[in-house]
């Protein structure tokens, strides 16, 4: 889910799945008030699901914003009969 749609869903209550893994972080105090204001915004959110979908979303971002980058070395063939090459960047 993009940043965008952030809004959105929380106006819907969608909830995610949660791990057991607890992460403690300090944030800046800048972002700290505004953490504060989308909790009033959304009050149906509370702030750590608020921290939870924005990483979410963030992560997202970030895996499709890395660049493809292809090897030298083939890996497969497909159903036409093109060659695959192996993953050499970071995805």
């Amino acid at each position: 889910m993009r940043i965008k749609e952030l809004t959105a869903q929380w106006e819907k209550q969608a909830k995610a799945i949660m791990t057991e893994n607890e992460y403690s972080f300090r944030i800046p105090i800048e972002d700290a008030a505004k953490i504060e204001a989308l909790a009033e915004m959304y009050p149906k959110r509370n702030k750590n699901e608020i921290l939870c979908e924005l990483i979410s979303s963030a992560l997202q971002e970030l895996e499709t914003a890395m660049p493809y980058i292809a090897g030298t070395e083939v890996a497969a063939i497909d159903e036409q009969g093109d060659p695959l090459y192996q993953d050499v960047g970071p995805t």
